[in-house]
């Protein structure tokens, strides 16, 4: 070819010489695929499959003694909704980052995708279901549902569970990010609320009702005043 100027090649046939010069390279010749017969093909340096490791982890959930054998590397948010069908903690990112799963662990919330069942042997696991029942809510249970704390419903179970905690952190005087002194307890505010309880997402934007919520609830207890 003596002059480039002779070759007249869209962008549309570039890319389709592309994907086709790439989907070549990326199939293996069919001679090389081929397996005898009750053979196995191995991969260079593959080696054989390990068999999961099972473990033994005894935790008291919602007031119930459970021993349990699991594979350690199951998490308890898949334990409770898998192994003990707990399906009021829900599973959302599965990376920590929603909050739909919070349960509370010996009185302190957290992620459960986040930690592995095997690690909380002897703990205290309170999920939704033992908050409260359809029969008898827990206060803040109540409280959502009188303030509209909820739209959808796929996130209620984390909130609840995270807006409990927070009261509790709030009680011990634990500060957060927007609190005024790290020494002195922190106030029962709307800034304060919203701070604690923004690892929980509410993908249908009920923050407001949400806050109203926690904040009629930690009004109704003795001594407390938001």
């Amino acid at each position: 070819m003596d002059h480039l100027s002779d070759l007249k090649l869209t962008r549309r046939d570039l890319l389709i010489a592309s994907a086709v010069t790439a989907s070549a390279s990326a199939v293996p010749s069919l001679a090389g695929a081929q397996t005898p017969k009750g053979a196995t093909a191995a991969m260079p340096g593959a080696t054989a499959a390990v068999p999961p490791v099972i473990g033994k982890v005894s935790m008291r959930i919602n007031g119930k003694q459970q021993q349990l054998q699991v594979d350690t590397r199951t998490t308890l948010l898949d334990v409770l909704r898998e192994n003990l069908q707990l399906t009021g903690t829900k599973k959302g990112c599965d990376l920590g980052q929603c909050g739909a799963c919070t349960v509370l662990i010996d009185g302190r919330r957290i992620n459960s995708c986040l930690t592995l069942a095997v690690m909380h042997e002897g703990a205290s696991v309170t999920t939704i279901e033992g908050l409260g029942t359809p029969d008898k809510l827990h206060a803040m249970q109540q409280a959502f549902i009188k303030h509209d704390g909820y739209q959808c419903g796929y996130c209620t179970p984390g909130q609840i569970c995270s807006a409990v905690a927070v009261i509790d952190e709030i009680k011990a005087g634990l500060p957060s990010h927007v609190s005024g002194s790290l020494t002195e307890k922190p106030l029962f505010s709307a800034a304060e609320l919203r701070e604690r309880m923004s690892g929980n997402i509410c993908r249908c934007g009920a923050y407001s009702n949400i806050i109203d919520a926690i904040t009629d609830y930690a009004n109704s207890m003795p001594g407390a005043k938001a």
